[in-house]
């Protein structure tokens, strides 16, 4: 053991046995305050460092704050400033349900990668908060919930790494469970077709077009407006139509809106419930990247033109009774759930794959890497992904279609 005390601060290291497994500390006395390392090493490294500092006047002694009382703080500075207000219902509801449950009361010097590493393992056998997107009460933490909890902490450390709360962030170097993404299905063109010609919803059908055209998230597409759509006589004798995406609409909770000052929302729609937590908002894009402009098909552009007409006849006959914001799905948003419902109906009664909405957005991306020979840029462009590799790694595979017809060439060329 070594040790040795100035300024009323005894600094010493030693080895802790836990489990047969050794582990070096070095103790702040003063604060009651422990800092755990992993090796003897690291401990008379950081030891030497400490005494050094004292030397020439510049070491303060750390204060033993909370993990809880840093995310508050965390998220009053840094989310407020970072965070729309759908990615701080995201990140809070992680925060709450997850971080401060568990490790809220820990003391940031008792943080380092060894207790990251042993946290995030632990995690992975808690059970789940049940929400719409799990309803089993047996499940437990998945590693990509995991995985975005560790995202949160490396951003807060290393926020408390600036404020000169603490020298290193833990999180850094800290493995985290490894998260396997599951390949998503999706409709090949002739399904699409086939889902197209079965569809008897004139929503779904232009949900379906554009989503499929102009590569949209069901966001966007419900945020489409009129105004940001080219579909004039002289844009389609040049076969230049076109739409603009610089809104989506979201559900969000209305304790987001007012922590944020209603930041990025554009206007909120009017609740059907009195004691909704929740309302739909038209919000701009998480990111700069999704504000794009897309062109679309002539004869997609005819089905918009087809569409304006019937609403223009609709908000004369109704007045001022109707709802009208402008938006290309009706008066007031139609909501997720109403596209959703009605394309499970088609492939029910279709038997066709059962995927979800977005996966129409996934057949768009491959098809226009087919069709355009592979030009990333151009599709990068039209999906609104903030880098080109997201467009590869996530979208870029080949229909088994077009891998068949690889084995065919090269049977042809090679074995013929």
């Amino acid at each position: 053991m070594l040790g040795n005390s100035r300024n009323g601060i005894l600094i010493k290291t030693d080895i802790v046995e836990d489990g047969g497994i050794s582990y070096a500390s070095i103790f702040w006395i003063v604060e009651k305050c422990v800092i755990w390392f992993d090796t003897q090493r690291e401990a008379d490294k950081r030891k030497k460092e400490i005494e050094y500092k004292m030397s020439v006047g510049q070491f303060e002694v750390p204060t033993c704050v909370a993990v809880k009382e840093v995310l508050e703080e965390y998220i009053k500075i840094y989310g407020y400033n970072k965070w729309g207000v759908s990615t701080y219902d995201g990140n809070v509801g992680l925060i709450n349900n997850y971080i401060i449950p568990t490790i809220g009361n820990t003391k940031l010097t008792d943080i380092n990668n060894h207790f990251m590493e042993k946290y995030y393992k632990e995690l992975l056998n808690m059970p789940a908060v049940k929400s719409s997107r799990n309803m089993s009460k047996e499940a437990t933490i998945s590693t990509s919930t995991v995985n975005e909890i560790h995202k949160i902490l490396r951003s807060c450390f290393r926020q408390e790494v600036k404020w000169g709360l603490m020298e290193k962030n833990p999180a850094i170097d800290a493995t985290v469970p490894k998260h396997k993404k599951k390949e998503r299905e999706i409709w090949t063109a002739e399904m699409l077709m086939q889902a197209l010609d079965a569809c008897d919803n004139k929503w779904l059908k232009v949900a379906f077009h554009l989503s499929f055209t102009a590569t949209l998230r069901l966001g966007e597409l419900l945020g489409l407006t009129w105004d940001c759509v080219e579909m004039s006589e002289e844009a389609m004798e040049k076969n230049s139509t076109y739409i603009i995406i610089n809104k989506e609409v979201e559900s969000v909770s209305k304790r987001a809106i007012e922590e944020l000052d209603s930041k990025d929302v554009i206007l909120v729609f009017p609740s059907t419930r009195k004691n909704n937590k929740t309302v739909r908002v038209l919000k701009t894009p998480k990111t700069e990247s999704s504000i794009r402009k897309v062109f679309i098909p002539k004869s997609v552009a005819m089905c918009l033109v087809e569409l304006k007409k019937e609403q223009d006849e609709l908000i004369e006959v109704f007045g001022g009774e109707y709802h009208n914001y402008n938006l290309v799905m009706v008066g007031l948003p139609l909501g997720e759930s109403y596209l959703r419902d009605k394309m499970q109906k088609v492939i029910d009664e279709q038997g066709l794959p059962d995927v979800v909405f977005h996966s129409i957005r996934h057949t768009s991306v491959t098809y226009k890497l087919k069709l355009s020979g592979g030009d990333i840029k151009a599709v990068q462009g039209d999906s609104g992904h903030a880098q080109a590799d997201m467009v590869t790694e996530v979208y870029g595979h080949i229909l088994n279609e077009d891998r068949r017809k690889n084995a065919k060439l090269i049977e042809n060329a090679f074995y013929n």
